[in-house]
């Protein structure tokens, strides 16, 4: 059978951002990715992964100045970005553009169903998987490697099989739709701008969003509540912002993982990346940074795996990732938990975006992917205000 250093199950972000680094430094790579696979996805990026992951313009679709925030009063309040812009891509588009990079730096990329990891006397997993245009229960095609990454999504077979604790990870399942974008002026609807709407209708522990994407719009939401019927809160949110009329382009659902994995690894030859591992920010439901940059991670883990053959390498891609956005996550889980939690919460959290200090500081946070220390009297105002709105001393 084929051979590979590492084979790489899942080509969006995660998957083939570790593929390219991978056969960049020399190693030979299979990416697997599954045919059709898009991901709902609002699809915001910030400039330092353009900056990090070498990203060219012309993939963004759209760029994008501020954010208007609606509470479930329908009180409204503009955050603008002072300095920097927040980009939009198309995932169908940006996606298969990380393939070709990986297959323009040496890996071989294929189209097929992964199945399962089998093992034999000899060194280094095997994986199964069903090449695309084949039934479901066809022969599988059986490729050995030295190591897997698996970036397969949040709820990732090839984790589920090899990671502990991987098959209990909690899901916000999420719902778009992709429309084509109005052809004249609507109140909730700007090119340059994100709608985000936090009312406990359109999403009883998340939030519901109007991203432009140029010629389309992404138009979703999201909840980690079973039964939660989220057509039918997108349906209301379009006849509310006069989005009903657009055509609708396709429509697309899946779970979004709530916290990161308390392991990534098998401890023997797998490592995961991306959805799998459960790196998406709470609150924000940000994905694509932190997928390419677990994929980098593990990428790095896995080249340190093939040279030294020690597995306890493969632990460090969780250790860096977390040494970093750890703080990040903990405290937006936070922030989650309780500003989501009902709509008179909800309306006191659009009230705090109102001041400039938080905005200024989100933006910021938003850019360096991580907790701006540099304005510690801005951070004392920013407590002291949201004991205040936290107390009720102070109005919605």
């Amino acid at each position: 059978m084929d051979t590979f250093d590492v084979v790489v199950v899942g080509g969006g972000p995660a998957g083939a951002t570790a593929a390219t680094d991978l056969a960049a430094a020399g190693r030979s790579v299979l990416l697997l990715d599954r045919a059709g696979r898009i991901k709902p996805c609002g699809g915001a990026v910030p400039p330092r992964l353009m900056d990090q992951f070498e990203i060219p313009d012309d993939l963004l679709v759209a760029r994008v100045g501020g954010a208007e925030v609606i509470a479930p009063s329908s009180r409204r309040v503009t955050m603008p970005i002072d300095s920097g812009y927040v980009g939009m891509v198309d995932r169908e588009v940006f996606d298969a553009w990380l393939r070709r990079r990986a297959a323009a730096h040496g890996a071989e990329c294929r189209q097929g169903t992964f199945t399962r990891i089998e093992r034999d006397d000899h060194d280094g997993p095997i994986v199964a998987y069903v090449p695309k245009g084949q039934p479901h229960d066809a022969t599988p095609v059986r490729v050995r490697a030295r190591a897997v990454i698996g970036a397969d999504g949040a709820v990732s077979a090839v984790g589920r099989q090899e990671v502990p604790g991987a098959d209990k990870t909690p899901f916000v399942f999420a719902y778009h739709e992709v429309v084509r974008s109005p052809s004249g002026p609507l109140p909730d609807y700007a090119a340059d701008r994100c709608g985000i709407f936090y009312n406990g209708t359109l999403s009883p522990d998340f939030y519901a969003w109007i991203f432009p994407h140029g010629d389309t719009a992404s138009i979703g939401t999201g909840s980690a509540s079973k039964g939660f019927p989220l057509r039918s809160a997108i349906d209301d949110l379009r006849r509310q912002t006069g989005l009903d009329g657009v055509e609708t382009i396709r429509r697309e659902g899946a779970p979004i993982p709530m916290r990161p994995l308390k392991r990534w690894d098998n401890g023997r030859d797998v490592v995961l990346a991306g959805d799998a591992a459960g790196v998406v920010a709470p609150a924000s439901g940000e994905g694509i940074y932190y997928a390419m940059l677990g994929g980098r991670l593990a990428a790095e883990a896995v080249h340190d795996f093939c040279t030294s053959a020690d597995p306890s390498a493969l632990r460090l891609a969780r250790k860096r990732f977390m040494k970093v956005h750890g703080p990040v996550f903990w405290m937006l889980g936070v922030m989650q938990k309780y500003w989501y939690s009902n709509d008179g919460r909800r309306e006191r959290f659009v009230s705090i975006c109102r001041d400039r200090d938080v905005q200024q500081l989100t933006w910021e946070a938003y850019m360096q992917k991580e907790l701006v220390r540099a304005k510690p009297l801005a951070h004392v105002r920013i407590f002291f205000k949201n004991i205040a709105h936290l107390t009720g001393l102070v109005s919605a």
